[in-house]
């Protein structure tokens, strides 16, 4: 009976995760150079891993791209008041492999296009009780239309949720240089 038991859960478990490439025919069609391309604007909400909101933020990106290779730049302000910057490295293969390096990124962020989606995890290193802490992250983004993604992200820690995400970003001008948002994340970094 207990054998019984345990093969229904684990056939129900491994029913019920998505791949990336469930989304393969979805429209319109995710490509990150075209849609984190010049100025963004993004809104989100954290959430503890009781599911209870700990922290609203707005954030200002802007992104550069030269062929497969890009540049995101990230300033977020969250409700306590604190500012956090990124810059993100990233790679888009043609065959929808993407890769991705950042300052608080350890090691390299690895993830797959599909669609109208894009699956990648990294571990991020988030401040924490004066110190800082890293936390495995499993990003989804979901295109919603030419400028409009969906970003649900849940964080994990020793493979236990510490945290989930929630963030909506919206495209606003895809002919802006991003000359001063880097400069807003160099003053914040000196």
């Amino acid at each position: 009976m207990n054998k019984v038991l345990i093969l229904c859960c684990t056939l129900t478990l491994a029913a019920c995760s998505q791949s990336v490439t469930d989304y393969s025919r979805e429209q319109p069609v995710l490509k990150l150079d075209k849609f984190f391309q010049g100025e963004l604007t993004a809104w989100g909400v954290m959430h503890d891993w009781k599911g209870k909101q700990t922290q609203r933020f707005t954030a200002q990106l802007c992104g550069s791209w030269q062929g497969n290779f890009g540049d995101l730049y990230e300033v977020f302000q969250f409700s306590d008041g604190r500012t956090d910057t990124r810059h993100w490295h990233l790679t888009q293969d043609n065959d929808g492999s993407v890769t991705g390096t950042a300052g608080d990124v350890v090691g390299v962020a690895k993830g797959q296009l599909a669609g109208n989606s894009l699956f990648w995890q990294y571990t991020l290193r988030v401040p924490y009780k004066g110190d800082t802490l890293d936390v495995d992250v499993k990003d989804w983004m979901y295109l919603i239309d030419s400028e409009n993604v969906i970003n649900r992200s849940k964080l994990k820690k020793f493979g236990i949720k510490v945290g989930e995400l929630t963030l909506a970003i919206q495209q606003q001008d895809i002919t802006a240089d991003c000359s001063a948002i880097k400069q807003q994340i160099a003053a914040q970094s000196e």
